[in-house]
């Protein structure tokens, strides 16, 4: 399968942080000067995707821009079949990391903001993509790598996950996008099966 970009990809709607999160300083990613990316996409979604943290928002000149692994994640998206209006978007991290950064202690510190997000959206079906999300989702399991953890469902929150490669890494490595898609279409089962059963 290419990796065909004859579709446009969208720029999501941005999810403003709540109050108080806004201007966060609970990890040293404040500092580096990237603002707080609350998540994107379908506030009400009831699926909702993990990436480890935000990616370029705008260019040089300040113009919004769709940064590589936005991209080949909606590309995996359309490719599976969903509509990208029913996902939610955000990350374990709610800045972008500039520079080199204390990952242990801004994973941490940040974890509590996505469990907040969890709290008020009550999704149906988790998705985390790559090998640093499956790390802070699952941290009972030791070094757990998504080739090993793709295909099955696990709980996080007492809400089933499931995992799949980074965006970037299919970006890198065109032979895992067909991994990617059948993961994606789990998913979609998945979530299908879920929301079925929530009606």
């Amino acid at each position: 399968m290419a990796m065909e970009m004859d579709h446009p990809c969208i720029i999501l709607p941005e999810e403003q942080a709540p109050e108080g999160i806004q201007h966060c300083e609970r990890c040293g990613l404040f500092k580096q000067g990237s603002r707080v990316i609350w998540g994107e996409g379908n506030p009400q979604a009831s699926l909702m995707m993990i990436l480890d943290n935000p990616g370029a928002r705008e260019d040089r000149e300040g113009s919004p821009f769709l940064c590589g692994t936005r991209e080949t994640l909606q590309l995996g998206i359309r490719e599976a079949g969903m509509d990208i209006n029913s996902v939610y978007v955000t990350y374990l991290l709610k800045r972008r990391p500039i520079r080199a950064y204390n990952k242990p202690e801004a994973r941490l510190a940040c974890l509590p903001h996505l469990q907040l997000q969890m709290l008020q959206k009550q999704p149906l079906v988790l998705f985390g993509l790559g090998n640093v999300v499956a790390e802070a989702l699952l941290p009972q399991k030791e070094n757990p790598s998504v080739k090993e953890l793709r295909g099955s469902w696990h709980e996080f929150e007492s809400i089933p996950v499931g995992f799949t490669y980074h965006p970037l890494a299919v970006r890198r490595r065109p032979n895992l996008l067909k991994f990617f898609v059948e993961d994606l279409k789990a998913l979609k089962e998945k979530w299908e099966e879920r929301s079925t059963k929530a009606t």
